[in-house]
């Protein structure tokens, strides 16, 4: 880790008051606590964790800004082709949309301008644009963002929540949102199966591992069959997510894009130290416990067990493949074509955003996009071709 950038003197101390939160928290539960709850503070914890407090998150690594860059922040692509996968069940719907965790904003603001020039008339435009956010300080960011970005019309559509909504017609997305819930760490060995816990031995925090008692988590692991020696993640809370989200829903999709693997790709034999990742001034590495409260702490989305809930709870399987693939369903190589090659000052930032978007090096392979539905029949334009749900 020592490659790793120096965190400022105000970051410092920054981070020594979430670790102060946090050996609190251990002290008051017996000197241990569950991968889980650590994740949850270091995330969430009030003005305190990553995505609660205010540093800059997302940006370019050129520009010197933020930590990592989501698909909706490298080109208005990914989103005017989304938003021909949102049009179509609006379309059908009549609904509104409902976005996750929704970053800068940006995705909101692209998804509305292109829905709006999609039907100049307006009728393409939901009615409304739910935004889910738990960190005040993005709200805000959000906001900031829109009114730049949007006439106020558009803007006067977009409504913050904090829970979900009782009842809801259209589309739900959530790009990036499942791979930040917190997990819990397993560690199948000789002795049985552990559950890797935060320790704090006065210095710093330590992972220490316990034997796996809680009836409901120990159940469904030992669903799993893991090898001896084997560690890695489950996350009852992103089922959990998806079952409310599936109780929610009356007619529409959910639409969950993410990095991620199916079941048998998860839990292969060969990934046996996990996925858990940690993202910090651009530089990725595998130390949850340093940095605490300056770096995001994330985890690959299990997609089978994702489809088996929402199936479990009412929910169609509608489409599960590679975020190129969906890209290009959803028309971006015909967005790319309206920009003559000829002109190059506009053609070859398209062409790089397209190259990071769409290929297997980048994140075409490894971001997928699933699609979960309620009395929504008609085939997803966003799976015509290259749907892979048979792999779930």
């Amino acid at each position: 880790m020592s490659t790793l950038p120096t965190p400022s003197a105000e970051a410092k101390i920054h981070s020594q008051k979430l670790t102060s939160l946090i050996q609190q928290t251990i002290e008051a539960k017996a000197g241990w606590i569950d991968f889980y709850e650590y994740m949850q503070l270091a995330l969430y914890a009030n003005a305190l964790g990553y995505y609660s407090a205010g540093s800059q998150k997302f940006g370019d690594f050129k520009n010197g800004g933020g930590d990592f860059v989501t698909a909706p922040e490298i080109s208005p692509l990914f989103a005017q082709s989304v938003s021909n996968q949102i049009a179509q069940v609006l379309h059908e719907t009549n609904g509104d949309i409902l976005e996750l965790g929704a970053g800068t904003g940006k995705l909101a603001a692209d998804i509305l301008l292109t829905l709006a020039q999609l039907a100049p008339d307006l009728k393409a435009v939901p009615a409304q644009y739910f935004i889910l956010e738990v960190s005040d300080h993005l709200r805000q960011v959000q906001l900031e963002n829109l009114h730049k970005k949007l006439p106020k019309e558009l803007v006067q559509c977009v409504e913050w929540l904090d829970t979900l909504p009782s009842a809801f017609n259209g589309v739900v997305i959530g790009n990036e949102v499942l791979d930040a819930i917190p997990v819990h760490l397993i560690h199948n060995t000789q002795q049985g199966l552990y559950e890797r816990g935060v320790t704090f031995d006065g210095q710093g925090f330590m992972f220490e591992d316990k034997p796996l008692t809680e009836p409901s988590l120990l159940a469904l692991v030992s669903k799993l069959n893991l090898p001896n020696g084997y560690l890695t993640e489950v996350c009852p809370a992103a089922s959990g997510l998806i079952a409310s989200l599936a109780n929610m829903l009356q007619r529409g999709i959910i639409l969950m894009i993410d990095y991620g693997f199916s079941s048998r790709e998860y839990y292969h034999p060969q990934r046996n130290q996990g996925t858990l990742m940690c993202h910090y001034h651009h530089y990725a590495h595998i130390d949850p416990l340093i940095n605490v409260g300056l770096q995001d702490i994330t985890a690959h989305v299990d997609f089978t067990s994702i489809a088996y809930t929402g199936v479990n709870h009412g929910l169609a399987l509608s489409g599960f493949c590679s975020q190129a693939q969906f890209l290009i369903n959803c028309g971006m190589l015909d967005l790319m074509s309206q920009v003559s090659p000829q002109d190059m000052a506009r053609y070859a930032p398209l062409a790089a955003a397209a190259q990071k978007l769409l290929s297997p090096a980048e994140m075409g392979d490894l971001f997928k996009v699933i699609a979960l539905s309620k009395n929504f029949e008609v085939p997803l334009l966003g799976f015509v071709s290259g749907d892979k749900s048979h792999t779930l």
